[in-house]
């Protein structure tokens, strides 16, 4: 390995990433747009990319907004040779990454995609529950609002607001309306009962493709911010007020981090053919922000290591150990508790 650098480290993820990495004694580049950059690059301009990386580099893509993403980074690291983990959890991305797969294999790199909440640590649920044979997998998001509330996540909410979702629905992805469906969820306390809408992820396209048995894979998200749920609900009815939501977003991203919820978490409900449910949260408050680098920050440690020395498209399921994963979480005060 020549270099590792995390792309995009100077926001919020990419920081912590950073962080994480130098606990274990892993020095990384940062590559970014100008400030304080080791490495100046455009993360989706194609020239920038290759004048940029390496052969042999390991980069954690952690740049954003993810839905806005280009395959330019994975384009170049196919033609030069570098290995890629990135923390996308964006579904039409996935789709793109996955029809790569070929050219990834040719290439012998090695591409991890997802490696976050999504998809890497909905993948380590499942295999949690020990449950051979899938057929739903519902993911629950309440996010600890006063703490992670920020531009880039509220414009993504907002803009599913009654418009064009996909799901993993009769097995077979299928196009519904976000936020206008809704289901609850007992989280643990702190947090409680909850009630999430419909939301697009990742999970819909990783997941099936590892357990094909798997009919249903849905996501919903509750905002954990009194009042925001039924203002969502009024911008997915209404377009005009879902326009202002857009225009007001950073007062409303301020409103969520003065009276938002201090404990947020991600709750899981699996079920197979049988009718056997397993249900686990992952709860956490001020740190919560560390679960979604926490699968990219260990696979990156396991092939600096010689660990992880598969190569090609490594799906969600093997980017981390679950035992491996808990421990982490546990460390960073965050919880995997298994709910009754």
């Amino acid at each position: 390995m020549t270099r590792f650098i995390v792309l995009g480290g100077q926001g919020q993820f990419g920081r912590s990433a950073v962080e994480q990495l130098r606990i274990f004694g892993i020095s990384a580049i940062i590559a970014g747009r100008g400030g304080m950059a080791d490495i100046e690059v455009e993360a989706d301009a194609p020239a920038s990319v290759r004048t940029a990386f390496s052969a042999g580099d390991l980069v954690i893509d952690a740049a954003g907004p993810f839905h806005k993403r280009s395959l330019a980074l994975l384009e170049a690291a196919i033609e030069i040779g570098f290995d890629v983990i990135d923390i996308n959890d964006d579904l039409a991305y996935a789709q793109q990454v996955l029809a790569l797969e070929p050219r990834i294999v040719d290439a012998g790199i090695r591409v991890l995609s997802s490696a976050s909440s999504v998809s890497a640590i909905a993948a380590v649920m499942v295999r949690r529950s020990a449950l051979e044979a899938p057929t739903r997998v519902t993911g629950f998001l309440a996010p600890a609002s006063r703490y992670t509330a920020n531009r880039g996540s509220a414009l993504s909410l907002i803009r599913s607001l009654g418009c064009p979702v996909r799901a993993w629905r009769s097995g077979r992805l299928q196009t519904l309306r976000g936020w206008t469906e809704r289901r609850p969820f007992a989280m643990p306390d702190p947090i409680g009962p909850i009630c999430g809408r419909l939301f697009e992820c990742a999970d819909a396209v990783w997941l099936p493709r590892i357990w094909p048995s798997l009919v249903e894979v849905e996501m919903y998200v509750d905002a954990n911010t009194p009042g925001v749920n039924a203002l969502l609900g009024l911008g997915a009815r209404f377009p005009a007020f879902r326009r202002l939501l857009e225009r007001n977003v950073d007062f409303g991203s301020w409103i969520a981090r003065v009276i938002g919820s201090k404990a947020g978490g991600v709750g899981y409900e699996i079920e197979d053919g049988r009718g056997k449910v397993a249900r686990f949260a992952v709860l956490s408050g001020k740190t919560g922000h560390l679960a979604a680098v926490a699968p990219a920050v260990l696979a990156a440690r396991a092939i600096l290591a010689g660990h992880l020395t598969a190569t090609g498209l490594i799906l969600p399921d093997r980017h981390v150990e679950p035992s491996e994963l808990a421990d982490y979480l546990r460390s960073s005060e965050i919880d995997v508790v298994d709910i009754p």
